[in-house]
């Protein structure tokens, strides 16, 4: 809204310093500085309003944590902050003509409301498992569809490949146009843009691959076709995203640091994908238009760390689903748009190891159960399992007064003693585990920036 109101100013005016808005690294930092406070200060009234009105996570009080007694009375679903500061933002300072910045906006109305939704059953409808998983999942598949559908057949999701000092054309689009930030008014892109599915390969040097092969088999007319294994693959990667982000979201402060260091790496990824010098440099594939996502990135990561100063230990509100489902798939699908999406493993380490210990745990516990023909609803005994507590950071928060009770109790042999001795060493406070997280977080990454020398 502002980009067009000011370059009217500059154009019919020549108002001083409206100019300045047809740059996107200004206002990426007026996002970015908005965003923050306005998280920082209508999380206040908003985290007053949820006290009042007894909005609390009772699922909590059943994890048998140190601490989690300390949170009974902590207000959930406290994503409504993050994604109230971050529309805002974007909204002001994006041009809303972006497909980029239209699909941003939509999947994070989409996901934020079926969040809510879920938070909404847990609070007020008193049902602690909240919105069925069959229904998430309908919700995030939906969302894939649409996403891969519009990246797929929209005409201005285009690349232009192996951009050269050749094979640039002068014109007079500035940065927040043309992807280039240059003195003056000059800048440079490349020819000849072509509809593509190719995407990023991290540490391999022909480092580009397309999905639309997979399907050669159909014939000449293959590439038309290629939307019957890119959607799926949309679909899978935002669905794995999104649940990783949720089952983060479990400690003071983790699931919005450890996004707040995805977002930058994103931001800087989208930079050198929409710039062409970068572009080519790096001997990348140039992205036109994604400029404008770090203006989204930008506001994000205000909106992260005003909402961090109410999430960091002791937590005053969590998030809930609200926040943790929208936070995975705005990374998803950002990941997406700049061809990405294949460095998240790495980039998203912090959630694929979280997901994976809660696959781990569960088929362990079945096969287990089935082995030992345990009785229905009896508990695999902790020190049988791979993990203390699933997710992941739990495991390292597990009280050790659990485990010496159950030695105790069931009369073990003595050199599971043992066990009790090396498992009460987890006891680690839940700030620590979050520092350490976010340590980890940090270097995922740099070396997922770095795959782009790296090869």
């Amino acid at each position: 809204m502002l980009y067009t109101f000011f370059r009217w100013l500059d154009v019919k005016f020549d108002f001083p310093g409206a100019g300045a808005f047809q740059y996107i690294s200004f206002r990426m930092a007026l996002a970015a500085v908005l965003s923050l406070f306005l998280s920082m200060i209508i999380g206040k009234y908003i985290i007053r309003l949820l006290r009042k009105k007894q909005v609390q996570d009772g699922n909590r009080e059943e994890l048998g944590l140190a601490g989690v007694e300390l949170k009974k009375t902590t207000p959930t679903m406290g994503g409504i902050i993050i994604l109230v500061s971050l529309l805002i933002s974007v909204l002001l300072f994006n041009r809303l003509d972006n497909i980029y910045i239209l699909l941003m906006i939509v999947t994070t109305v989409w996901l934020g409301a079926l969040g809510f939704l879920d938070d909404y059953i847990k609070v007020f409808k008193k049902n602690k498992k909240g919105l069925p998983a069959k229904g998430k999942l309908i919700g995030q598949i939906l969302l894939g569809l649409f996403v891969g559908a519009v990246l797929f057949f929209h005409p201005d999701v285009v690349i232009k490949e192996k951009c050269t000092a050749n094979s640039y054309v002068q014109t007079n689009e500035v940065f927040s146009m043309s992807g280039t930030e240059a003195a003056g008014s000059n800048a440079y892109q490349c020819v000849e843009p072509s509809k593509s599915l190719k995407t990023t390969i991290p540490f391999i040097k022909n480092h580009e691959f397309d999905y639309s092969v997979l399907l050669k088999w159909m014939g000449p007319d293959y590439e038309r076709w290629a939307w019957l294994v890119y959607i799926p693959i949309i679909i899978l990667i935002l669905m794995a995203v999104s649940n990783g982000a949720n089952l983060t979201d479990g400690l003071d402060g983790l699931a919005i640091s450890t996004a707040a260091v995805i977002v930058v790496a994103l931001g800087v990824l989208a930079y050198v994908s929409g710039n062409t010098i970068f572009a080519d440099y790096l001997n990348i594939m140039y992205i036109p238009n994604t400029g404008e996502l770090m203006i989204f990135a930008g506001a994000m990561l205000g909106a992260c760390l005003g909402f961090y100063w109410w999430n960091c230990h002791p937590a005053q509100i969590f998030m809930g689903d609200t926040g943790s489902l929208a936070i995975g798939g705005i990374i998803a699908v950002f990941a997406f748009i700049i061809r990405k999406e294949l460095l998240l493993p790495i980039l998203c380490g912090i959630y694929l190891v979280e997901s994976l210990s809660v696959i781990i745990q569960t088929l362990y516990c079945k096969t287990y159960r089935k082995i030992h023909k345990l009785p229905k609803g009896q508990m695999v005994p902790v020190e049988k399992r791979p993990f203390l507590m699933t997710p992941l950071h739990h495991h390292y928060q597990k009280r050790k007064e659990h485990v010496k009770e159950e030695v105790e109790e069931k009369n073990l042999p003595e050199y599971l003693k043992r066990v009790e001795t090396v498992e009460s060493e987890k006891n680690y406070h839940e700030a620590k585990i979050v520092q350490r997280f976010v340590i980890i977080g940090i270097l995922l990454a740099v070396v997922s920036v770095l795959t782009l020398k790296i090869r």
